[in-house]
């Protein structure tokens, strides 16, 4: 096969899963309205078999992490104990494109027993999953993206995106916001992201001087490794006046032979970069884009509460 072939061959793909993805959207009605209201404040058990099961554990997944407590359930594995996780209030969604796979029918007489609720996803309403559902929702993908019309394809790849659509719409229903996915994230790049600066920052032993204070007695307070290389420059108010870094000191020795007993106000940066506590550590990084090393986290009368330095960023594994 030539690259050409090939290229044709995988946009064919690409533009067929993304057809029957627009064609659902376009069809999407009030069954999808009745699955969300059911899924509300509910524990949500997913469950399908083969690809499908691939599928459903994605989406168990998604709804977790987005704030609606899911987790997938194996059909295989339910007659042998794995029915004693359901309860009545949980609502069960079962996917599979036939509607007619053995393992989830066999699921549904436990189901319906407790009694829970069911939400199917299968590819026509003429199916027996679909009939003992209370609320079906019907893929109708009329052709894979396999050319011999039999491998799950374009059918999963809906499947997951009508997943994401549950997801997000419940997600925006309970204002799920930035520190709520933070917490469902603690260890992946995402949640760190989202951490609060003030979980970073460095909060004691700051070093700090008086706008009257000698370049000497900065530089002393510089030489205090904790605080990266930099000194706070407070007015009588102990509010933030500026401050003095390494950088200060390196343009000063090109400009002055004498240094040591100028004043700590004719030298510092004022107005450095600052931000607040509750902001978020995303947000820091961006503020520092390279240009800034360190900033300053302040109250809202200005006064320092802590140091946040790239390092601290560093050393919590943020990049």
């Amino acid at each position: 096969m030539t690259e050409e072939r090939m290229l044709d061959e995988a946009r064919g793909v690409l533009e067929t899963e993304a057809g029957a993805l627009m064609e659902f959207a376009r069809r999407l009605g009030p069954s999808f309205a009745h699955a969300v209201r059911l899924l509300a404040g509910a524990r949500v058990i997913v469950s399908g078999m083969g690809k499908s099961g691939h599928a459903a554990r994605k989406i168990a997944s998604t709804f977790s992490s987005t704030g609606t407590p899911a987790f997938f359930l194996h059909p295989a594995e339910c007659a042998h104990g794995d029915f004693g996780v359901l309860s009545a209030q949980d609502v069960v969604l079962l996917l599979s494109k036939s509607g007619e796979t053995a393992e989830i029918i066999n699921m549904l007489p436990y189901i319906k027993r407790l009694p829970a609720r069911i939400i199917s996803i299968t590819n026509t309403e003429e199916c027996t999953l679909a009939r003992m559902a209370d609320v079906a929702l019907i893929l109708g993908v009329e052709s894979e993206a396999c050319p011999l019309n039999l491998a799950p394809t374009t059918s999963t790849t809906v499947m997951l995106a009508l997943g994401d659509a549950l997801a997000i719409v419940l997600m925006r229903g309970r204002s799920f916001g930035r520190e709520d996915f933070a917490r469902n994230h603690p260890a992946g790049k995402a949640g760190r992201m989202l951490l609060q600066v003030q979980s970073l920052m460095q909060r004691e032993d700051l070093s700090c001087v008086a706008e009257n204070a000698t370049l000497r007695e900065a530089l002393l307070a510089i030489l205090n490794h904790k605080n990266r290389g930099i000194a706070l420059v407070l007015d009588k108010g102990g509010r933030l006046a500026g401050v003095i870094c390494d950088g200060d000191l390196k343009r000063l020795l090109l400009k002055h032979e004498q240094i040591l007993d100028l004043v700590v106000s004719d030298i510092m940066t004022p107005d450095p970069q600052t931000i607040e506590p509750e902001a978020l550590v995303g947000e820091a990084l961006a503020r520092m884009e390279g240009r800034f090393t360190s900033l300053v986290v302040v109250d809202n009368e200005k006064r320092p509460l802590g140091l946040l330095h790239i390092h601290d960023i560093l050393e919590a594994r943020v990049v």
